[in-house]
């Protein structure tokens, strides 16, 4: 009896400790993918000095091959890889991109109820930081 709730407890601690938690869905990794493609749109326009900005992204044929459970600033997280599809409309144009690898992290807030996508950053060091960004919550409700 007693190594019945020794092993109960065991495995709840377990259970509590464990760093992946619920896996985010497909609507939120498509929310990350789409502020990542539009902080890297940002950078590229700023640096080739474009005129013309995208008025619309659409991501869809999200195909996640890999969640892995990470930690990033001792907050539960995952590293997801996979394939996507995405539209960028601009003006002028529409620019359908068609089986894209995307690389995104998601980070779990300690209060669990919110999500940020993480951006790793190298300084001069050699050291990753982090920069994150809040996901709007409608992004995974």
């Amino acid at each position: 009896m007693v190594r019945g709730i020794w092993a109960i407890a065991l495995a709840l601690l377990l259970t509590a400790c464990g760093v992946g938690g619920q896996a985010p869905g497909k609507a939120l990794v498509e929310q990350a993918i789409a502020l990542q493609l539009d902080q890297v749109q940002q950078e590229l326009s700023q640096q080739l000095r474009l005129d013309e900005r995208p008025t619309d992204l659409k991501i869809n044929r999200v195909a996640i091959a890999q969640q892995l459970p990470l930690k990033i600033n001792d907050l539960p997280a995952f590293h997801i890889l996979g394939t996507c599809d995405y539209t960028v409309k601009t003006a002028n144009r529409t620019l359908p991109q068609r089986n894209i690898a995307f690389d995104v992290y998601l980070q779990r807030q300690a209060e669990g109820k919110t999500w940020r996508v993480a951006f790793p950053r190298v300084t001069a060091e050699d050291e990753v930081t982090w920069i994150t960004q809040r996901i709007p919550t409608a992004a995974y409700q």
